[in-house]
C-alpha cells in the first residue's frame, strides 16, 4: 500500500481488505478537487442533478431547513466520508451540506461511482459496510434526539466524532 493513504483510502480499509487494483480506483475518485470555504453550500436542499463528493480535509455539517426558516444539523462530516451520494442516486438533494471549516473534496459523479463498482466490486463492498455503519448513526442520532439530555448528547457525539477520526486517522 502507498505511505500516504487517503483518509477514504484508511476508512474503507477498516472494512475489507483492499487490492492494489482497490487502491488505484480509488485514487481516480480524486481527479475532480474542489476547495470549498467556511460556509459554502456544497450541495443545496431540493437541488436536481447534484454532484456527490468526497471529503478529503476539513468538516462539513448536513442539515434539513425547516419552514421558519432555522434548520436542524443531522450530521457533521469529516475527511473519508461521502457527501451527497443520496442526491446521485434520487437524482435530487434531501438536504444541504455546508462546509464548516475551508475543505478540500473530489467532486463525484454517477459514472464515477458505477465505474468504481464495476472495476473494483470488493470496493462496493467496503462502501456498503461504510454505509451501514452511517446508518446505525443516524439511528443514534435519533435516540438522541428523542431521549437523551443535552450532556448525554454531547457526551456521545464526542465520542462518535472520536471514533470516526481514530477510523481516518
Amino acid at each position: 500500500m502507498p505511505t500516504q493513504l487517503s483518509a477514504l483510502t484508511r476508512k474503507l480499509s477498516a472494512f475489507v481488505a483492499l487490492s492494489e487494483v482497490d487502491l488505484a480506483t480509488l485514487a481516480r475518485l480524486d481527479r475532480r478537487r474542489r476547495s470549498f470555504l467556511p460556509g459554502h453550500e456544497m450541495i443545496h436542499e431540493g437541488q436536481s442533478n447534484a454532484s456527490a463528493f468526497v471529503l478529503a480535509q476539513g468538516w462539513a455539517c448536513s442539515y434539513k431547513r425547516l419552514p421558519d426558516g432555522e434548520r436542524q444539523i443531522v450530521d457533521f462530516q469529516i475527511p473519508g466520508d461521502f457527501l451527497g451520494v443520496r442526491s446521485i442516486l434520487f437524482r435530487t438533494s434531501d438536504h444541504t451540506v455546508e462546509a464548516v471549516t475551508r475543505i478540500e473534496a473530489s467532486e463525484l459523479v454517477s459514472s464515477d461511482l458505477l465505474g468504481v463498482f464495476t472495476d473494483a466490486p470488493r470496493l462496493a463492498t467496503a462502501v456498503l459496510w461504510a454505509a451501514s455503519r452511517d446508518e446505525a448513526m443516524v439511528v443514534e442520532r435519533l435516540v438522541d434526539l428523542g431521549r437523551r439530555t443535552a450532556e448525554e448528547r454531547m457526551a456521545h457525539f464526542l465520542l462518535e466524532i472520536g471514533a470516526r477520526l481514530r477510523l481516518v486517522g
